[in-house]
């Protein structure tokens, strides 16, 4: 007799008479729908650390003023550094000689190691429990969070659990990166899932009903005409949200998508060369462009890269967090192909030629390996000509500014929160030494 249903944090009930006129009893026309349910929600305090920090004498690549186009040598590495941390957040960043900690502050000896900033996972699929049922651990979760991976955008997954997840995390109840998400993908092909976009109206109800859940963005993925997909930019600006599309391996569509001011391009154009006219589109529009080099399309991706040329069995930290029968079933039969057959390598040369013409590319690891996948992602993107500074600042300050966080996160500065990853060993001199993780 009656149906319920929830929008974010609001509890709608309704009279099947109300809605359904064949329904026994029924009006003889529907009301208008519900704007307002009933109010469910509850706050609780996001977890913060008490005290104060000192961490002394390390290295320190800030990335703070580093935007695309920059080159090498520009400021933003400090040598023999401290860096003060009071409750979550950096207080102070300087020179140790000059440095003033504060009294009763724990003092954290970090010299002979580099600190840079946490890694930023734009295209992060974590996964997530299914039944409705949320584990109080995530390995994928943790892992990501053990290697480094301090922020993670997950641009396709189950509404319910991944603000769920994200919540525990803010909460301090569940061990993980800031967790953000598009939530459900806004799909344009026939499914079940198909979200329809006929007109405005359309495109800022599937706005509101994600964004009600929790979204800071939405995917846009293979809407197939292209003023749907306008009018769905249209209504993410209206509600202040990012629209990452995907135009699965259609190059005339992620070009579209760039012209239409979509935020950014999700996942490589799908041409082993790309010319001055795309190169530029991308530079001027500033969209951000996401290659996940690591599932690349139109060729063999680098995922297999890695499996080749690295025994990824007997990664001790990955194993740690990783189940043995995942990590064993994807590397230890592994695909052999000469070296110059691995796609990866061009497809990082055009994210290069975009970065040298003054446009953002960030990171994004697709949740192949968690953790371990977005270290990879980074040596890609150095191995199509990045130098090591651009390939890190790709990973961490371009990454939240594509996000629009970087007030927040992704440099090493006053006043930022104190997401950080501690190094054995400097890679400014080898990028593979991001993976010699000390502390997160």
């Amino acid at each position: 007799a009656r149906v319920y249903w929830t929008l974010g944090p609001e509890l709608f009930s309704r009279e099947l008479t109300r809605t359904f006129t064949f329904v026994e009893g029924a009006q003889a026309k529907a009301d208008e729908p519900e704007t307002k349910g009933l109010q469910i929600g509850f706050t609780t305090a996001a977890d913060k650390p008490a005290g104060a920090v000192a961490l002394v004498g390390a290295r320190v690549i800030t990335m703070a003023g580093l935007k695309p186009g920059a080159i090498e040598g520009t400021p933003g590495v400090i040598e023999n550094a401290t860096i003060v941390i009071e409750g979550n957040r950096i207080t102070a960043v300087g020179a140790s000689s000059s440095a003033r900690v504060p009294s009763g502050a724990e003092r954290i000896d970090v010299k002979g190691k580099t600190i840079m900033p946490g890694l930023i996972d734009v295209h992060a699929h974590v996964g997530g429990e299914s039944s409705g049922l949320l584990a109080e651990s995530s390995w994928p979760l943790a892992a990501n969070l053990a290697f480094g991976v301090t922020t993670s955008h997950d641009p396709s997954n189950d509404t319910v659990t991944v603000f769920t997840n994200a919540e525990l995390v803010r909460a301090g109840m569940k061990l993980g990166p800031r967790l953000f998400s598009t939530g459900t993908i806004l799909y344009g092909a026939e499914t079940p899932f198909k979200a329809v976009v006929e007109s405005y109206d359309d495109a800022l109800s599937h706005m509101r009903r994600m964004k009600a859940a929790g979204a800071i963005s939405v995917k846009s993925y293979n809407q197939q005409r292209r003023d749907s997909r306008q009018m769905l930019v249209k209504a993410a600006r209206e509600l202040e949200m990012l629209n990452v599309p995907e135009g699965g391996s259609l190059l005339y569509m992620n070009q579209t998508h760039v012209l239409d001011g979509h935020t950014g391009v999700e996942h490589s154009l799908p041409v082993p060369r790309i010319y001055k006219d795309t190169i530029e589109l991308f530079a001027r529009s500033k969209a951000g462009y996401t290659p996940t080099l690591i599932v690349g399309y139109g060729g063999l991706s680098g995922e297999y890269y890695w499996y080749q040329t690295t025994n990824v069995w007997e990664n001790e930290r990955l194993l740690r967090f990783t189940p043995r029968e995942l990590v064993d079933a994807r590397s230890r039969r592994r695909t052999m192909a000469p070296l110059d057959d691995f796609n990866h390598f061009l497809l990082s040369k055009a994210a290069k030629q975009i970065v040298d013409a003054g446009g953002m590319v960030q990171l994004g690891a697709h949740g192949q390996l968690q953790g371990l996948g977005a270290h990879w992602e980074l040596w890609m993107l150095q191995q199509g000509g990045m130098s090591n500074m651009e390939a890190l600042r790709a990973g961490t300050n371009d990454g939240v500014r594509y996000l629009g966080m970087d007030g927040d996160i992704g440099s090493i500065e006053a006043g930022k929160l104190a997401d950080l990853v501690v190094l054995d060993a400097n890679p400014l001199e080898n990028i593979r030494h991001s993976e010699t993780i000390n502390m997160v």
